[in-house]
């Protein structure tokens, strides 16, 4: 008697999922096309380091002074996501979901209230600051695979391996740092009906908010630029931002920079190759009040502005802003054998307090109030500025 074939097409979610686990769990298939190939390579881990799929889980927490230290490591991406977490909880208010905010290891340092009045005994022991979710702890879930491979993803009911997390509905996306390692997860997760709306779209605009605000708290001494082919979407998860260091490279670039310029912040290319104007240029748009529409050599026009944060605690925008009236007075005469110097940003800090201490008629008490700095600090600068050539000016 021939066997009855199998089904080719399968209507629901549901029914592909059941049909993934049977050809894996049951008969040693790989189930490809039936899940997300970010689930299959989770189960493939989750097995080979012999997992039992229908052992229960416990949502261990890890030692109290593993929680704490992660806590305490964390604390910058905390005050990131502060705002962004808050407003994450209202806009879901009206669901019984719960967000949960992993470092990279996938430790929970934030977790929601509970959000409606639906019992939710799993999510209840996993929402608590302390609980790992890492994969090698749990087995799959979204929070898992993004701790473990970097990537966005979604898992839903029966993808979880362990069969007693098959109620559970959760969209995870990575928040990454400005060495562009993973430096936490963003999580919603559910327990019992599936999502009403795509969780994972939602998911990715507040990790995006989130990260775009701890690369800016993580480059005091970067010109960082905003860009996007709309100037209506800059201050928005859409713009592109880029960070350039002291020596005009590129220190770090966001997803939506990478994907306007093409460039790899990994190989620190220059500023002005990649934006196809000199460091100067970008440096003076931080002064100006509306974005300007540049042309990058790839041939895309986009509108970019600029912020210049604190070096060695000089406030650029007041240093600046406090040098202008003296910008009409003619610059010293370099002498002839002094090599021209690089435009950096270390070399416009240095430009900047000598025009300011000019401006003060050498007065670095008065210098330094303008720059809203110490006059130690002063001192040090222009000493180190100075490199054996005559002291600084006296304290008038």
């Amino acid at each position: 008697m021939t066997p009855p074939s199998r089904p080719l097409f399968f209507q629901t979610a549901e029914q592909r999922t059941a049909l993934a686990r049977q050809r894996f769990f049951e008969e040693g298939e790989r189930p490809t096309g039936l899940v997300n190939e970010a689930v299959i390579q989770s189960w493939m881990r989750c097995t080979a380091a012999r997992r039992n799929a229908q052992d229960p889980i416990g949502f261990d927490p890890v030692t109290r002074s593993r929680m704490h230290a992660s806590l305490m490591r964390n604390r910058q991406l905390l005050q990131a996501g502060n705002e962004e977490l808050q407003q994450l909880a209202t806009a879901l208010s009206g669901t019984n979901c719960r967000v949960l905010l992993t470092d990279a290891q996938g430790v929970v340092i934030h977790a929601s209230a509970p959000l409606g009045s639906v019992a939710q005994p799993l999510m209840q022991v996993a929402s608590r600051v302390g609980v790992n979710l890492a994969e090698s702890e749990i087995g799959t879930t979204a929070p898992g695979i993004v701790a473990r491979a970097a990537i966005a993803c979604t898992v839903n009911g029966a993808e979880h391996y362990h069969a007693m997390l098959q109620h559970l509905h959760c969209a995870a996306a990575p928040i990454r740092d400005v060495h562009g390692c993973l430096a936490g997860v963003l999580d919603v997760s559910i327990e019992g009906a599936p999502f009403g709306f795509d969780a994972a779209a939602l998911v990715g605009l507040y990790a995006s908010t989130i990260e775009n605000r701890l690369l800016r708290m993580q480059s005091p001494a970067h010109l960082v630029l905003q860009f996007q082919a709309n100037p209506k979407v800059l201050d928005t998860p859409l713009e592109g931002l880029a960070g350039v260091d002291i020596a005009g490279r590129l220190a770090w670039l966001n997803p939506v920079a990478r994907r306007l310029t093409g460039a790899d912040a990994a190989l620190l290319p220059e500023a002005a190759e990649v934006f196809g104007v000199p460091l100067d240029t970008l440096l003076a748009l931080h002064r100006e009040s509306v974005p300007r529409a540049l042309r990058l050599p790839n041939g895309l026009t986009v509108w970019v502005r600029a912020h210049l944060g604190q070096g060695d605690g000089v406030d650029f925008n007041r240093a600046v802003a406090a040098a202008q009236p003296a910008e009409a007075a003619p610059a010293p005469a370099a002498p002839v054998d002094a090599p021209p110097a690089a435009a950096t940003l270390d070399n416009h800090r240095d430009r900047v307090i000598a025009e300011t201490v000019a401006a003060c008629g050498g007065n670095i008490a008065r210098a330094a109030r303008q720059l809203g700095v110490s006059r130690g600090l002063l001192y040090r600068r222009l000493r180190a500025h100075a490199a054996g050539s005559a002291p600084p000016p006296a304290d008038v």
